[in-house]
């Protein structure tokens, strides 16, 4: 495989929020962009562009989004008149965020940062950054209506998670996308405990050796004999990351499930849902398929309101916002799945909670059943 060829990938895989969605006509209303330098409760700021659609003098709610994948202006521009056209049509403030430690962002980051110390009011984690950045986003962007809704895919719907655990009063609303659960049993770096080499190197090569994306020279184009070469792990700090890569060493200085994957796993840390949350999966997410359900059924078993609910369709690692989703591969659906889900559920869904607007509860559970290519509606998930 050429190596180029695997940088972009890699790139485009981890980095959503980067993706152009070409072909699509622009959304109604022009945004006009700006930077600022958020400050956080440990005096640290982390780098936030902000977009306003212009000559739109309502009080609009913000739709944030926290990553580790970078948040150039072009390229969000790009976002709100793909996948996102539907709710910038609809008006919005964006904001999107440089987590500690990445690109514009000051701090050290830290590879899915585990849970402050609660008893030491110093003590920082994404938990915090989240409610410190929805917190100043209120009380400093001009023209907001004070709601802040929060959406991700894959680390990004991670982070999302992170700020459900301790809400700030401003989120009304969190859609966590494909978001791992717990990293060693089932998601990204490990499948029922299974260390997945290839993935976890690549990624961490890109994403682990500096703020910004580094791309990796492989030196050839077959990466099975690459990794076939490579040897034990060890030769991946004597021969490449050389012990400066501290998701890695982290990763292989801790093999067994200890304590350092239990209290980054984030299922049994979840209780009763305090913030309304749509929960979206893909049946064929090869990275996230587990951790999503996982977390949508830890949030259900205390939820009294009703206020968990999960989209599950036929896509996928983020399929539903980077296609239209009628095929995968040589499969048809019968129908643009993810265009469908974009302007029919996750657009009305937000506006209801953001804006008040009238429209259709979503179900509990919203299911695309592959055997009729037909979406199917559960009061309960899995069906009774």
């Amino acid at each position: 495989m050429n190596t180029r060829r695997v940088w972009s990938r890699i790139a485009a895989t981890a980095a959503l929020s980067l993706l152009s969605f070409p072909g699509i006509a622009p959304a109604a209303a022009e945004y006009e962009s700006s930077e600022v330098m958020v400050p956080v409760r440990d005096g640290i700021k982390l780098h936030t562009l902000l977009l306003r659609p212009k000559g739109d003098e309502r009080p609009l709610p913000i739709l944030l989004q926290r990553t580790p994948y970078g948040v150039p202006a072009r390229a969000q521009q790009s976002l709100i008149r793909g996948p996102l056209k539907p709710l910038a049509d609809d008006g919005y403030l964006f904001a999107f965020q440089d987590i500690r430690g990445r690109f514009g962002s000051e701090g050290t980051f830290v590879l899915e940062r585990p849970a402050r110390d609660a008893s030491d009011p110093k003590a920082v984690d994404e938990t915090t950054d989240a409610y410190d950045t929805i917190d100043w986003l209120v009380k400093n962007v001009a023209g907001n209506n004070g709601r802040v809704g929060m959406w991700g895919v894959s680390y990004p719907g991670w982070l999302t998670v992170q700020a459900l655990l301790d809400p700030h009063p401003a989120l009304r609303a969190a859609s966590p996308q494909a978001a791992p659960g717990d990293q060693f049993l089932c998601d990204d770096e490990h499948h029922n405990g299974a260390f997945r080499l290839s993935p976890v190197f690549q990624y961490l090569a890109v994403m682990g050796r500096a703020k910004e994306f580094t791309p990796f020279d492989y030196g050839r184009r077959d990466l099975y004999d690459w990794f076939r070469d490579l040897g034990p792990l060890s030769n991946v700090n004597a021969r490449h990351f050389h012990g400066k890569v501290s998701g890695w060493n982290d990763l292989v200085e801790h093999p067994d499930y200890d304590r350092y994957w239990r209290e980054r796993a984030l299922p049994a840390r979840l209780g009763r849902p305090r913030v309304p949350t749509l929960h979206v999966i893909g049946w064929w997410d090869q990275e996230d398929f587990s951790g999503p359900l996982r977390i949508y059924e830890a949030f259900e078993k205390h939820d009294r309101d009703g206020l968990n609910s999960l989209v599950a369709g036929p896509w996928n690692h983020g399929g539903w916002m980077r296609s239209d989703g009628d095929r995968l591969g040589s499969v048809t659906f019968g129908s643009p799945t993810a265009r469908d889900f974009r302007d029919q559920v996750m657009a009305p869904w937000f506006a209801r909670h953001l804006k008040d607007k009238d429209g259709p509860a979503v179900p509990e559970a919203r299911v695309f059943r592959t055997g009729e290519n037909a979406w199917r509606t559960f009061d309960h998930w899995p069906p009774r």
